[in-house]
């Protein structure tokens, strides 16, 4: 009982906080107070934009401009070399998308790509606070969450793929060309999903500057008092963005090292790495920070966190797990093509191909008969993806 009351009289102080500073910053700027045009005085309830605008958020912004822009950068650097080098492989070997993986990776590298093009605007805000303009803040909202969940979604049908071709490999192998015309489909239905998912960026995503005059692109719900809009947006991300994706993954995955340990004559200990090394990679990068995210939307619906210094803290810690989740657009590359060993080999002749004579150059494979194109058969003999 007695925290309780802790508890409320915390409110009920940073309300009064809130209510001072309201007044003041009414003569900052209109567009600093475009958030608050629907705050009641005398609401006893406290949502995390109130927070947002009581508590000194210097240091999070101190930590943001030294921290975010060099990682970001590497992300890009690093990232942007390997999924290019994703897509110069498959435009090269014109007819290397004969199976729906093959499909899918190509759709996957795009959208890394594009989810990267997102970063240097961020770590540029990071360092400068937002200078882009309201419209390049909602067009680059979106832009990030369409890529975002366009990776989550692509990596759900590779790992539905997979079972398909391990498990059920007669039937996959007899239905290969709607199959693939299937992957096409599905990688259509894949970006139309996504960009409606990125709806909420295109509405909320706004301009807001603090009363310290920083300006920064973040989501406004302006006349979300009980923060559901809020609420809803997370819960949103937290389900198509990790659950549904997980969940897919975790028994797809299962049931093919299952169907692994049965088989006869099979590289085992290769595939079953392979296998565990995707999916503790796409846990170990995602989990943490869509555990943040479970924590935010609790904060939205409860706010129990009122002291400045945790809720400091707490966006601290959400700026290093969020970064972490980004360094899975670096590592799928490595993770869903470079491991594959005809792809590599694939790669092993284009530079070849580059340092020969041009005599040299007229040897490197390119028909369909001297390809080294993966089939179902060859990925799934190796789990090469």
């Amino acid at each position: 009982m007695g925290n309780m009351m802790d508890t409320v009289a915390q409110r009920n102080i940073l309300l009064l906080r809130y209510q001072r500073r309201f007044v003041k910053m009414d003569s900052i700027s209109a567009t600093t107070t475009m958030d608050y045009d629907n705050y009641e005085e005398g609401s006893t309830s406290l949502t995390t934009e109130m927070l947002d605008t009581i508590c000194d958020k210097s240091s999070v912004r101190a930590f943001r401009r030294y921290y975010e822009p060099p990682l970001y950068w590497l992300i890009v650097i690093l990232g942007g070399l390997g999924n290019l080098l994703v897509v110069w492989i498959y435009l090269h070997f014109r007819n290397r998308l004969k199976t729906m993986t093959d499909v899918y990776l190509l759709n996957l590298a795009v959208a890394d790509l594009l989810f990267l093009g997102t970063l240097p605007f961020w770590a540029a805000d990071a360092v400068n606070g937002w200078t882009f303009g309201h419209g390049m803040c909602k067009v680059v909202s979106a832009v990030y969450k369409i890529n975002f969940f366009s990776c989550m979604l692509l990596l759900t049908c590779i790992s539905v793929d997979r079972y398909i071709v391990i498990v059920q490999a007669t039937k996959a192998q007899n239905s290969k060309k709607l199959r693939l015309l299937y992957s096409r489909v599905v990688c259509v239905g894949v970006w139309a999903l996504a960009i409606l998912l990125a709806v909420p960026e295109f509405l909320f995503a706004h301009v807001k500057i603090d009363y310290e005059g920083n300006s920064f692109c973040t989501m406004v719900y302006s006349g979300d008092q009980n923060n559901r809009i809020k609420i809803l947006v997370l819960s949103l991300q937290i389900c198509m963005g990790f659950c549904l994706p997980f969940l897919v993954m975790f028994f797809c995955y299962y049931v093919i090292m299952r169907t692994l340990l049965q088989a006869k004559n099979f590289e085992k200990h290769k595939a079953l790495r392979v296998i565990l090394g995707v999916v503790a990679v796409f846990v170990l990068s995602q989990l943490p920070y869509n555990s943040v995210l479970v924590m935010e939307a609790v904060q939205a619906a409860n706010t129990t966190l009122t002291d400045c210094n945790k809720v400091r803290a707490f966006d601290i810690t959400s700026q290093v797990l969020k970064s972490l989740a980004y360094l899975h657009s670096c590592l799928n590359p490595i993770i869903y093509v470079f491991i594959g060993v005809r792809f590599r080999k694939d790669l092993v002749k284009v530079l070849q191909a580059c340092t020969c004579s041009q005599g040299k150059q007229s040897k490197v494979p390119g028909g369909p008969k001297k390809s080294s194109v993966m089939s179902d058969t060859e990925t799934t003999r190796a789990l090469s993806l």
